[in-house]
């Protein structure tokens, strides 16, 4: 959600960030549509001042013995009774209006984030590790993974496509990654753990962003409620219609869970493998922090996503996205691309975004800054730390060998019950 007062003193700003996003100008109509519901709450504001004020005056006149201005005023509370509802029903109508077209509008880049129409603008910072050099031709984790206990066709059977059945010492790696990320992010980058729920109502995901826009790629149960695409959409809403104290200390929140996206919008997409599934498990991120300690957050967060990827050996590289290339409810993304050798390119493997107070307006969600007046809207950021099937698919095609077997990290091996390698059926 946006900031009025931001988009009155600052029209042509506001453009400037939609177009920048690809988006098309909206300062205009909602000024247009805020004035209207301003004068029409002015209009109501005065109709129920002057009906409390001409109920009292009745008293007043009854006791002087004027029962003609008694009864003029009776007359006047009378109308003034009738319009009121017709009022009421036009602030409301109008304050939904404006409501569901600032929901629609993406939110507005940080300064700092590179311009550009699509992923083609994005800038690469940095890159970490050295590519593995293979004796052989290595293969794609679709190709290595089904004699390891990765079986698509099973899954296929029963639920269609982007679906997996990790038997065995696969479904035993997926496991111990998403505990040794869990492990990490609270024993070492300072997150605290969650076990949250996975069905929501329409309110939850709407504060997080995916409501009203982008309901296509959610999975709606018969009784309304959504499954989370993300358990950000539980975390950050732990703090929804809440004031909260001076954060000086910043809640850092994780949780791994499965999630559920319909991906409507990647048809023909990575639809072999198990890059990109309909039900996937990933460990979230989500820091809730004062509007002065985002910069220092992102770059933790950022860093802890990263410890992962360097715990485990897999080269990858940082980039920071363009503004064609963000989620709607980002103000600033990086993104963490794993390097696959098996398709000799660099995925995404974690989106770490800085939403600014764009959530928490959806949300409701407020703090008491120390020393001032008043209360503000908390800045949240949310991470993947990382995406458990994509990080098991680079361990798969960065640890293959010639045989078709698997060397299991060194991080993993605690995790692992004693096995070191994966082997292939024969």
């Amino acid at each position: 959600m946006h900031d009025l007062r931001f988009i009155r003193d600052n029209p042509a700003a506001f453009d400037a960030g939609l177009a920048a996003r690809g988006a098309e100008p909206a300062a205009a109509r909602v000024l247009a549509l805020d004035e209207r519901r301003r004068a029409v709450t002015t209009r109501l504001q005065e109709a129920q001042s002057r009906r409390n004020e001409a109920s009292k005056l009745i008293g007043q006149a009854m006791g002087k013995g004027d029962s003609g201005a008694a009864d003029a005023l009776k007359a006047e509370v009378a109308e003034l009774k009738t319009a009121l509802p017709a009022l009421e029903e036009e602030d409301r109508a109008l304050g939904e209006e404006l409501d569901a077209l600032l929901a629609g509008l993406p939110n507005i880049p940080d300064d700092s984030v590179p311009r550009g129409s699509d992923e083609s603008g994005n800038q690469e910072v940095a890159r970490w590790g050295q590519q593995r050099n293979f004796a052989f031709v290595p293969k794609e984790h679709a190709d290595l993974g089904p004699a390891l206990g990765l079986d698509f066709e099973t899954a296929a059977a029963m639920s269609g496509a982007r679906f997996a059945f990790l038997r065995g010492q696969m479904a035993r790696l997926e496991r111990a990654l998403g505990q040794f990320m869990l492990d990490l992010q609270t024993q070492r980058n300072g997150y605290v753990e969650c076990v949250v729920p996975l069905l929501v109502r329409d309110e939850a995901v709407y504060g997080t962003g995916q409501l009203p826009k982008f309901a296509e790629d959610l999975f709606q149960t018969t009784d309304g409620r959504w499954l989370i695409p993300t358990s950000e959409v539980s975390l950050a809403n732990s703090v929804r219609e809440q004031i909260l104290g001076d954060l000086a200390q910043p809640i850092r929140l994780t949780a791994l869970t499965p999630c559920f996206r319909s991906e409507a919008g990647a048809a023909g997409k990575d639809t072999r493998g198990y890059i990109r599934q309909h039900q996937f498990s990933k460990v979230e991120l989500v820091t809730i922090c004062r509007a002065d300690d985002w910069q220092v957050e992102h770059e933790h967060m950022l860093a802890s996503a990263e410890s992962v990827l360097q715990a485990l050996d897999l080269p990858y590289r940082k980039v920071l996205l363009c503004t064609g290339d963000m989620g709607a409810t980002a103000k600033k993304t990086y993104d963490l691309e794993v390097w696959l050798p098996g398709q000799g390119a660099y995925r995404e493997i974690s989106s770490v975004s800085w939403c600014g107070d764009f959530q928490a307006r959806r949300m409701n969600a407020r703090y008491r800054p120390e020393g001032q007046r008043g209360t503000a809207f908390v800045h949240t950021l949310n991470g993947s730390g990382l995406a458990v099937g994509r990080t098991l698919v680079a361990v798969l095609e960065n640890g293959q060998q010639a045989d078709g077997s698997v060397t299991v990290p060194t991080a993993l091996l605690p995790y692992m019950g004693g096995l070191d390698t994966l082997t292939p059926a024969r």
